[in-house]
């Protein structure tokens, strides 16, 4: 059994309208110092896999053809032996 933590933003030229919703609520709360926020998701997966590379590649597409958009997220993934 393995455990997937991944991790899913906005392209660095992609308009994040959420992150500037909350950078400017923050400012709001007396925050000043922030500078900019991007928001995301972060998604857990508990898999059985047949060895870590494989889990790994089977992770990758999971990302590719669902948990992210590739044209306008990127993502990233730690796995783990649970």
């Amino acid at each position: 059994m393995y455990l997937a933590k991944v991790y899913v933003i906005l392209k660095p030229t992609v308009n994040d309208p959420q992150g500037l919703t909350i950078k400017g609520a923050l400012h709001n709360l007396g925050f000043s110092e922030v500078s900019q926020v991007r928001a995301g998701k972060y998604i857990e997966i508990k898999i059985d896999g047949d060895g870590m590379d494989k889990t790994r590649e089977r992770i990758g597409r999971m990302c590719h053809e669902l948990l992210a958009n590739p044209v306008i997220e990127s993502y990233s993934f730690d796995l783990e032996k649970i």
